[in-house]
């Protein structure tokens, strides 16, 4: 006799919205993602002058046709947890609001074209979809690395600066006003340039002297840039080295979704959820 509780509509709902390894979970995402892919497409092509003058009306009734979709799953997804806020306020809750509005407020304000950058953050969705959480672990060790590395690099980006100060203002008194350093800040903002082999080209220098300077500032460049390059690998390397170790102690995440604080990478075959102990749905 099975004794298995029966689902509501909510809990269905749920899982089809929220999980990623169950057939209608699969199909919804499938279908977010192609939605996804295709409004920000539909954004990049009304940014197209004689794009969007042929074709105006078939993009707008398209971003309409998207932004209800949109606007259809964001009200799913507050209906069908617990703690509605929690998802409100969490950080892909807040994106998808903010890719959802812009066409709401352009019918309110007129067409207003800067909120196409809102509506491109819906390609933030797609990390949510792919579960990308799951296979980019090492990725923490990239945030420790960088964090290990903060004190390091802002005392080498001080060195930097107190450089860039003495060749700007060294580059100052050799060209002169006449050939573009005019000020000090100027000039600096011109040794920066250099140094981060960028090179605008808006200034340049004009004697040789100067253009000696300028040849030492691109060779420094190059070992500049290689330095907090190192620093984060060695940290890099330093933070992998623990974990290598313990390899065999690995457990595989899953793609369930706590309906009641939304938490997830949870272990496979759990029952509770690690955060709030709330029932998992299996």
């Amino acid at each position: 006799m099975d004794i298995t509780p029966k689902k509501g509509w909510r809990t269905k709902l749920h899982d089809i919205i929220y999980e990623a390894d169950t057939p209608g979970g699969k199909l919804f995402d499938l279908v977010l993602f192609i939605v996804i892919i295709a409004s920000i497409l539909f954004v990049m092509l009304e940014s197209v002058n004689s794009i969007d003058e042929k074709y105006h009306n078939f993009l707008d009734i398209s971003e309409w046709v998207i932004t209800i979709l949109f606007t259809i799953e964001y009200i799913a997804r507050i209906i069908t947890v617990k703690k509605p806020l929690n998802y409100v306020f969490s950080f892909y809750g807040i994106i998808d609001l903010l890719s959802t509005i812009p066409k709401y407020i352009s019918l309110i304000f007129g067409g207003i074209h800067a909120l196409a950058a809102l509506r491109a953050l819906r390609l933030l969705r797609v990390f949510r979809i792919l579960k990308l959480a799951r296979y980019l672990g090492a990725s923490n060790n990239l945030v420790n690395a960088l964090k290990a590395s903060k004190a390091k690099i802002s005392v080498f980006l001080f060195a930097v600066l107190i450089i860039a100060i003495i060749l700007g203002t060294i580059m100052y008194l050799v060209e002169g006003e006449e050939n573009g350093f005019s000020n000090i800040p100027k000039s600096v903002y011109w040794c920066i340039v250099t140094l981060t082999t960028v090179g605008f080209g808006d200034i340049a220098p004009q004697t040789p002297l100067g253009q000696f300077i300028a040849s030492l500032v691109m060779i420094l460049g190059y070992g500049i840039i290689a330095v907090p390059t190192g620093i984060v690998s060695a940290e890099y390397t330093a933070q992998s080295k623990p974990k290598k170790q313990d390899t065999h102690n690995n457990v595989s995440l899953n793609s369930q979704s706590c309906e009641n604080c939304l938490a997830e990478n949870h272990k496979d075959k759990a029952d509770y959820c690690y955060n709030c102990g709330e029932k998992l749905h299996i």
